[in-house]
């Protein structure tokens, strides 16, 4: 079998089911590491050192140029994704050490929709109706997952930090959708295992030189403290764990996913990667005793839904 040639569709989706429910326990692993004293800049820095070092390795194994001259592509491109996906990976995490996992991720989700929305308003196709109404289908089932019809019951039910959380994870939606863009419009030439490796690269280098300022006096005393929080290592055993479990299954997933995508036929397979957030609703209820009631339970399966239509939608287009 040729190193190109693609896994039959049960196997790819085999690998993507996997590799979903790998990502998830990524999140899981970050709630156990955040809630015993492992601060969010802590989290991103191993997390994303370890996993660069691991795709530093499959891109030699793959035998594929580092320089990004060999793809002609600019620097200052591959510097702004490295940027979008430091700050996407703060507001993740922020989010998920607030709320639910599979709230955040559920939240985090609607990136699809936010790209296509963001591809429009950039002079791009405007959206089929089928694709509005999918989207729309994808908010309501958020606003369900989210229990906003309880919240216009009981106002103020809500506690700030899960509204804050909500924030976090739309943030994060948000910032991803930009990242696509720039993916997709200034940086395809560059391979997968390449491009990500200069993307966790620049996030480690990016992340420690802001550390390096803020703890040296160079920002202001809120950026300071805020750092100094951010900046702490696991507080017991079990946040050690937790900070080895998310960087082991992040940095594992992360790598195998490009090392195998153009194996993985991923215009025909790629709704089987939204297991994510179904795959940590069972674990945060397993593992973290996080729970929602039905409403909320069907809601989630909605988002989901919506989202896998959406990708399938557009692999139809």
């Amino acid at each position: 079998m040729s190193a190109t040639q693609v896994f039959s569709r049960p196997v790819a989706i085999g690998i993507l089911l996997l590799l979903g429910v790998v990502f998830a326990s990524n999140h899981i692993a970050a709630r156990f590491a955040f809630d015993h004293g492992t601060g969010l800049v802590t989290a991103v820095l191993v997390r994303s050192g370890v996993t660069a070092l691991i795709l530093l390795a499959v891109v030699l194994w793959l035998k594929a140029p580092l320089k990004l001259a060999a793809y002609n592509v600019p620097k200052r491109w591959i510097w702004a994704l490295g940027g979008l996906i430091a700050l996407q990976s703060l507001l993740l995490y922020s989010a998920v050490a607030r709320i639910p996992v599979a709230l955040a991720l559920l939240v985090f989700n609607l990136f699809p929709a936010l790209f296509t929305l963001l591809n429009w308003l950039l002079g791009g196709p405007r959206p089929s109706a089928r694709t509005a109404g999918l989207i729309a289908l994808i908010i309501f089932g958020l606003a369900l997952a989210l229990d906003l019809p309880g919240q216009l019951v009981k106002p103020g039910s809500g506690s700030a930090q899960f509204w804050a959380g909500v924030a976090f994870g739309f943030g994060a939606a948000s910032v991803f959708a930009v990242a696509l863009r720039v993916t997709e419009f200034k940086l395809k030439a560059l391979t997968g295992p390449v491009r990500s490796l200069w993307t966790m690269g620049l996030v480690t280098l990016l992340l420690g030189a802001l550390s390096l300022v803020v703890l040296a006096g160079g920002a202001g005393q809120d950026a300071g403290q805020w750092l100094g929080r951010s900046l702490h290592w696991p507080s017991d055993w079990i946040g050690w764990a937790g900070l080895a479990g998310l960087t082991l299954c992040y940095g594992s997933a992360f790598s195998v996913f490009f090392a195998l995508m153009p194996r993985l036929d991923m215009a025909r397979n790629a709704p089987a990667s939204n297991i994510e957030p179904v795959a940590a609703l069972i674990l945060g209820w397993s593992l973290l005793g996080q729970s929602m009631h039905t409403m909320q339970l069907i809601g989630a399966l909605v988002v989901v839904f919506g989202i896998v239509l959406l990708a399938l939608n557009k692999q139809t287009n």
